[in-house]
């Protein structure tokens, strides 16, 4: 299991088994924090009661280490891993109420006789399980679990409905029933007795949902008490622009926390030339790399000239890494090795991620996020309208379902086959999302795959419904669907992406848009009356973006790859 997944950890290794053989733990290590042996995993406290392996980054490591030190813990290291035991041994499960950072760790408590499981907030660094009810397993990827054997990989139909669905397999499903993802913001704990049920410590829906409640028209104050603004109007714009300036400053700031340099994925968007500007001003080396096509060069895809550009206003150390249909056709392979999991996206993200790694970068910063909390996909426009416009239809729910049953099989002829569920689907802000994200639509679903596998996995994923829990509570409809985005899309792809993608060179990816801090510290501006546009943001965060950079059209990170298929 542990070989298996040697790119997530090219720097080390190391393994713990008990007496009695009954547990053991594995660990690969990609050194990033405390590069000395002191930080090799697995780890122990001092009296060897309790032990740790880890994957992931604490970035207020350093704030908790002094804390703890001045509380009379001795550490034998410099290492974020050793201040998580410490934590634990202090605060127990609640030890995640302290944690800023992107996370996947599991703990042995000798004492207890246990095994206490987390994951971040956000889900950005993964943990899957197997329980067969007499052994318990746990890595980082599907596929070192399905390498150490022993476990019965039975298809899950909702882990393989849930990827025709979505182009992925919406968490806590696999493609197989005996191995499960830990949800997002979960911990769990194991012992003789067997596995608990997973259980919540942070929601992102939550989070939106409490922001809205708090969030009054005519003033609003920041955490600490300072007061950011009084009445709407200017006053409140310009308390807007220096909350989000700060915030986005601080988790900049937190992300570049490293004992090796940190570079900066830059492309010609707003999020990651916001993030490379505020990397700029904390000073330092700053190193941005691009990735460049041929088959783009000259044309409105190409990002390369503004990029650069814009890092030679920053100041930074740049490299463009040229990528080819040959580079396409080498790494095609290890591609596919380093998916853990099927998925329709991701290409792109796998190939800036070996252009870092042709600029000796082992952490990148990366945008991701950006969209989701300030409003700039189509669906933020899309979606509100469709259920303005068909909302009527909830109460013929059924003539909606006729009209599709009868329209479908004629509407894939000429256009989507999603057209043919509009007033099904698109009057309620869980149908609509469904319809937008959707890549097949429930009832194309028995052509593709066994009429009987559709059936249980449709009934078993609930789709509708998990999607409504997602919305419960929240009433703005911008931050309806920023919920809809951060916890499936974001979540369940671009996360997912991000991490297979990235440690499939070795490359660390860290998101400082995906933060649970700077989202609660920006929760009231994003609920307020005039939240904060994608330019807003760019604008309120640096001097170094011009209003021409501000002004210019969104385009997606783009890829090639139709062509080098």
């Amino acid at each position: 299991m542990r070989e298996r997944m040697l790119s997530r950890g090219p720097d080390g290794e190391g393994e713990w088994f008990s007496e009695d053989g009954r547990v053991g733990l594995g660990h690969r290590r990609l050194s990033i924090i405390d590069l000395s042996p002191a930080g090799a995993e697995p780890m122990w406290n001092s009296d060897r009661s309790l032990a740790i392996i880890f994957n992931g980054e604490i970035y207020n490591y350093g704030e908790l280490r002094s804390q703890l030190s001045a509380n009379g813990y001795q550490f034998g290291s410099h290492c974020d891993v050793e201040v998580l035991l410490a934590l634990y041994q202090k605060h127990g499960a609640a030890m995640t109420n302290e944690l800023r950072g992107m996370y996947a760790f599991a703990i042995w408590d000798e004492k207890r006789q246990g095994l206490f499981l987390a994951r971040d907030p956000f889900g950005i660094k993964p943990l899957y399980y197997s329980d067969d009810g007499h052994t318990f397993r746990l890595a980082s990827q599907v596929k070192a679990l399905c390498a150490g054997g022993n476990i019965d990989l039975v298809p899950d139909p909702a882990g393989h409905v849930g990827y025709f669905l979505w182009g992925h397999v919406p968490d806590p499903y696999t493609l197989y029933r005996n191995i499960r993802s830990l949800p997002a913001g979960s911990t769990i704990w194991v012992d003789r007795n067997g596995s608990q049920s997973p259980r919540v410590f942070c929601n992102i829906s939550s989070i939106l949902r409490q922001s809205e409640e708090s969030c009054s028209h005519g003033s609003m104050s920041r955490a600490d008490g300072k007061l950011v603004f009084d009445n709407p109007g200017v006053s409140q714009r310009r308390g807007y622009s220096e909350l989000l300036r700060s915030s986005l400053s601080e988790t900049v700031r937190y992300h570049l926390v490293a004992d090796v340099p940190v570079g900066v994925f830059l492309s010609s968007g707003l999020d990651s030339t916001v993030i490379a500007a505020l990397a700029a001003e904390q000073g330092g080396d700053l190193r941005t790399v691009t990735l460049g096509f041929e088959e783009y060069k000259g044309t409105e895809n190409d990002e390369v000239p503004l990029a650069e550009a814009f890092a030679q206003r920053c100041g930074a150390s740049h490299q463009t890494i040229w990528v080819s249909r040959a580079d396409f056709e080498a790494e095609r392979d290890h591609l596919f090795q380093a998916m853990d999991r099927p998925t329709t996206d991701g290409v792109n993200t796998f190939f800036v991620s070996l252009a870092a790694k042709r600029a000796n970068l082992k952490v990148v910063l990366s945008g991701v996020g950006g969209d989701e909390l300030f409003a700039s996909y189509p669906s933020f426009t899309e979606i509100p309208r469709s259920v303005r416009w068909l909302k009527g239809f909830n109460w013929w729910r059924n003539i909606g379902r006729d009209l599709r049953i009868v329209s479908a099989p004629v509407v894939k002829h000429f256009t989507s086959p999603k057209y043919a569920g509009m007033f099904e689907y698109g009057g309620t802000y869980s149908g609509a999302y469904l319809l937008r994200r959707g890549m097949f639509m429930p009832w194309e679903l028995p052509e593709l795959l066994d009429p009987d596998l559709v059936r249980e996995g449709w009934a078993e994923l609930q789709t509708i419904l998990r999607l409504d829990e997602t919305l419960d509570g929240i009433r703005d409809p911008r931050l309806k669907v920023s919920a809809l985005e951060l916890t499936w899309y974001m979540r369940n792809q671009l996360l997912r992406d991000s991490d297979w993608a990235g440690m499939g060179h070795s490359v660390e990816i860290r998101v400082p848009f995906v933060d649970v801090d700077f989202f609660r510290s920006i929760g009231p501006v994003l609920a307020s009356r005039h939240p904060p546009s994608k330019r807003d943001m760019a604008a309120s965060a640096s001097e170094l973006i011009t209003p021409e950079m501000l002004e210019r059209r969104k385009t997606g990170f783009q890829i090639p790859v139709r062509d080098w298929l």
